[in-house]
């Protein structure tokens, strides 16, 4: 709420409504809650990949609640020293550390979800699926395993795409 500014030697109700009788603020827009797989983080974070704009624009913008795990971030750190992806880094002029000060300032980290009743044939995948199926998000990945369980996934309240 702005500053109320009071003339000298002003009434004390010319100062403006009293605490008790403000307007409540609007309510804050329903941020819609994702689970952002590691390959769709990189498109993000380092590729700036065009189909992936859209969701940097939308985390930027505060529109989705990004939901993660440490082992997803650990996942992501590790990804980020392979041989494949250091000199990709170096290209764009990031480093790990860039990409990972992106993770921690767009996600919130809770708890590992407890394991899904689906399996995923990936076992690198699990950890998401567990916490999108907990959480009943979205799911962003390009993986073919996750993608693969999209009619599954959808029975569980999840919605996998590959893209906003």
């Amino acid at each position: 709420m702005p500053a109320v500014t009071v003339p000298a030697g002003a009434p004390a109700h010319e100062a403006g409504p009293s605490s008790c009788s403000e307007p409540l603020p609007a309510p804050e827009a329903r941020r819609e809650a994702v689970v952002i797989d590691t390959n769709i983080i990189l498109d993000v974070f380092v590729f700036a990949d065009a189909a992936a704009k859209p969701i940097r624009k939308a985390l930027e913008a505060g529109e989705l609640d990004w939901i993660a795990t440490r082992p997803m971030r650990d996942e992501l750190a590790r990804v980020l020293d392979y041989p494949q992806i250091v000199p990709r880094l170096n290209f764009y002029r990031l480093s790990a550390d860039d990409v990972l000060a992106s993770f921690d300032r767009h996600a919130r980290l809770t708890e590992v979800a407890i394991k899904a009743r689906l399996n995923c044939s990936d076992p690198d995948d699990q950890k998401f699926i567990d916490l999108a199926v907990a959480g009943q998000t979205l799911l962003l990945s390009k993986d073919r395993h996750v993608l693969s369980m999209s009619k599954r996934l959808l029975a569980h309240g999840v919605r996998a795409r590959a893209a906003i």
